[in-house]
Formats: structure tokens, sequence, C-alpha cells
């Protein structure tokens, strides 16, 4: 019986680590938007990147809030250009900051003078919640943002957006009864399945791909109250029901660019997909503003989005 409970212990502390590892956050660890990650992709565009941070920072925004469906106060920063003028939601990603990884893209935002909404996405930021789920409750969130702008701004035009774990969380989210006014879902950087990301980053550290999966299943199971295999971007877009962007980075050395090939071959709603030679890990923006800009208004027009005055 002793070695029994020894043997369970021994299983129980592995899977915390894994937990801790994979899915937990610490209050207030990811609150600095500045915190740049030191692999050449980013570092080479570092003071770009801190300038567009300094400068999206520094506009005026409201702190606004909602309830997640399981009880969490979700915060985000809104950015107000219209009454009436279409919305954009956006989702950072894994372990990520909203002015950080939005510092680009949200240019896209201000240019067509639409209103735009940065979310905290839970376990991050001022959001409450430990438990990172790579989408497979953050989607849920997304529909409870969706319903709270509708209630407050009387159901405008919503594009969502997302970049890497933000990615998945907007696509996962096109599989859901949304309003009729979510016009569309552009995903920057997404996985195909969380469970893929996880087994990539293993194997990538030299570790099994196999085990490390099921090691995550568990933990995410028996410490994250969540099934991991409900973060599926792959399942979701087949069951999409608004139109999907896609972009990446060929240069992903984080989410092979295949994933998001996957994606788009799955895809049961319209979609378009733009991929860069140059272009690291939600970089495509930065490597092509031009073009990616381009890319996204054009999307827009065909899903029945207006630029607002």
């Amino acid at each position: 019986m002793a070695w029994i409970l020894l043997g369970a212990a021994v299983v129980l502390l592995v899977l915390w680590v894994a937990y801790r590892m994979a899915f937990y956050s610490p209050v207030g660890e990811q609150n600095d938007p500045y915190r740049i990650l030191p692999n050449g992709d980013y570092q080479a565009r570092r003071e770009e990147m801190l300038r567009l941070i300094a400068a999206l920072e520094a506009r005026p925004c409201e702190r606004v809030s909602v309830t997640s469906h399981d009880g969490l106060r979700l915060t985000g920063r809104y950015y107000h250009h219209a009454d009436g003028a279409p919305l954009d939601i956006a989702f950072h990603g894994y372990r990520g900051h909203a002015l950080r990884d939005f510092c680009g893209g949200s240019c896209i935002s201000f240019q067509l003078g639409h209103n735009l909404l940065l979310v905290d996405q839970r376990a991050h930021g001022e959001s409450e919640g430990h438990t990172i789920t790579f989408g497979a409750k953050e989607s849920r969130d997304c529909l409870d943002w969706v319903n709270w702008a509708n209630a407050r701004f009387g159901s405008p035009d919503i594009a969502l957006f997302g970049v890497s774990m933000g990615a998945a969380t907007v696509l996962l989210a096109t599989a859901l009864d949304l309003p009729e006014n979510v016009r569309c879902a552009v995903a920057d950087s997404p996985y195909s399945r969380a469970e893929d990301i996880i087994g990539t980053v293993g194997r990538d550290m030299g570790l099994p791909g196999a085990p490390v999966i099921l090691l995550a299943r568990c933990a995410a199971r028996v410490f994250g109250g969540f099934r991991l295999g409900d973060a599926s971007p792959l399942d979701a877009v087949r069951r999409a029901k608004v139109p999907v962007l896609l972009f990446h980075g060929e240069a992903d050395r984080l989410v092979p660019c295949a994933m998001s090939g996957v994606l788009q071959e799955n895809c049961a709603s319209a979609v378009r997909r733009y991929t860069y030679p140059n272009a690291g890990h939600g970089l495509s923006y930065l490597v092509d503003r031009e073009g990616y800009t381009a890319a996204v208004v054009d999307f827009l027009a065909q899903c029945g989005e207006r630029e607002s005055s």
C-alpha cells in the first residue's frame, strides 16, 4: 500500500509540475508590455516594437470589464473613435500582453476609424484567473465580450482579431453561436490544436512528443479543470460560421506555418490565407505593413464591414 501511495504522489507531483510549466499563470506575471522576447526575430525589431508599444500605451482608453461565463472578472482597454463605428475585438497570445501583441495590428483599426477593444485574456494582465487553457475557455470569454459589446453599443459590426493563442481563441469562437453582427475572424499565427503545438515545443526541446502530450492532457484535466482536446481550432474551423482570414510568417519558429495551412484546408467558411517569407512568429505585420493592411481592408470589405469617417 505504501508503494502505491508513493507512486500516486509521484504521479501527482509530475502532473503538478507540468501544470505549473504549461498552464499556470501567477498574478501580475504578464503585466510588462515592454518585455520583448530575447530571440533574434524579436530583438531585430526591438526598437520598432518599443516605439509602437509606447504610442499605443499613450493613447487615451477606457478600462472596461466583463464577468466571464465561469465567474472571472476579465478586463480590457477600449479605444473609442466614433459612435456606430465597427468594433474590432483583439485577443493576445500565450503569456502575452495586449499592448505588445497588437502594437502593430492596432494601427489598422485606427487607420480604418474603427473602435477597438484590446482584451486581457484570462490569467493575463489585470484579468482574473490562474489557468491558461489554450483557447478552450478563452473562446467562451470571446463570446462574453461580444455580448458585452452588443449590450453597450447596440450590435455594431464586429471583427475578431487574434495573435498566436489569441488566434486560436477567435478560431474556436467561430464554431460558437455568435451574434449575426460578428462579421469575421482574423487569425495571425494560429496553431492547429493545442496538443499539436505542445508536442512540437516538446520535440524542439528534445523530448518525445507523445508522452509530453499525454502528460499535458492529464495535467490540464487534473489541475486545470479543462480538456486539452477542447482547444482544437482545427475541429472548430470545420464548423466555422463566419469568414476567416489567416496570416502566418514562413519563418515562424514557434508555431509552424504549415499549421495555418491545415486550418485553411479544413475551414468550412470562406477563408483566405497570406504568408510572409521573412516573418517570425506574429511579426507578419511588421515585415509587410502595406500588404498586411491591404489584405485586412479588402477582407473586411468583402465581409460587409464599413469604414468609419
